[in-house]
C-alpha cells in the first residue's frame, strides 16, 4: 500500500514538473511574441491558441501534485474540533465523493479526446490536433483521482482506528 502511494506521489511530481514546463513555455511564448511584434512587426501566429493549450495542460497536470501537498482550499475550522474518528469519517466522505466525481470527469474527458481524435478535430488557427491536449488534461485528472483514492483510504483508517 505504501509503495503504491509512493509511486502515485512520484507520478504527481513528474506531472507537476511537466506543468511547470508548460507554464514556463507560456511565459517564453508571450515574451517572444511581444518582442517579435515590437522589433520585427512579425508576431508568432497562433500565440493565443498555444497559450490556451499550454495553460490548460499546466493546470490539468498540476492538480494531482496540489492534492498531494494539500494545497487546495479546505474549510476545516469546524471539523478540527471534532474527535479524531469523526474527522476521519468526514474526510472519508468528502475524499470519496471527490474521488468519484474526478474519476467520472477523467473518463468523460478521455472519451471526448477519443471522439476528437477519431474526427480529426484541429484548432482553428494553428491546425494542431486537439486530442493530445485533452488526453493530457484527462491524465492529470486521473492521477488526481488516484491521489484522492489513497487519501480516502488514509481517512478510512483514521475513522476506523
Amino acid at each position: 500500500m505504501e509503495k503504491a502511494n509512493s509511486i502515485i506521489n512520484r507520478i504527481s511530481r513528474i506531472l507537476d514538473v511537466m506543468a511547470g514546463i508548460a507554464l514556463f513555455s507560456v511565459m517564453a511564448l508571450v515574451v517572444a511574441n511581444v518582442l517579435l511584434r515590437a522589433l520585427f512587426r512579425s508576431p508568432i501566429l497562433g500565440t493565443f491558441e498555444l497559450v490556451c493549450f499550454l495553460t490548460a495542460i499546466g493546470i490539468g497536470l498540476a492538480l494531482a501534485s496540489c492534492a498531494v501537498q494539500n494545497g487546495h482550499i479546505a474549510v476545516d475550522l469546524l471539523v478540527n474540533r471534532f474527535p479524531c474518528r469523526a474527522q476521519g469519517v468526514i474526510d472519508s466522505l468528502t475524499n470519496g465523493a471527490a474521488l468519484v466525481f474526478w474519476m467520472v470527469v477523467a473518463w468523460f474527458i478521455a472519451e471526448q479526446a477519443r471522439i476528437m481524435s477519431a474526427s480529426g478535430e484541429v484548432s482553428s488557427t494553428t491546425q494542431l490536433p486537439l486530442s493530445p491536449v485533452v488526453y493530457l488534461i484527462s491524465l492529470g485528472i486521473f492521477v488526481l483521482g488516484l491521489v484522492l483514492l489513497f487519501k480516502t483510504i488514509e481517512s478510512l483508517k483514521k475513522a476506523v482506528g
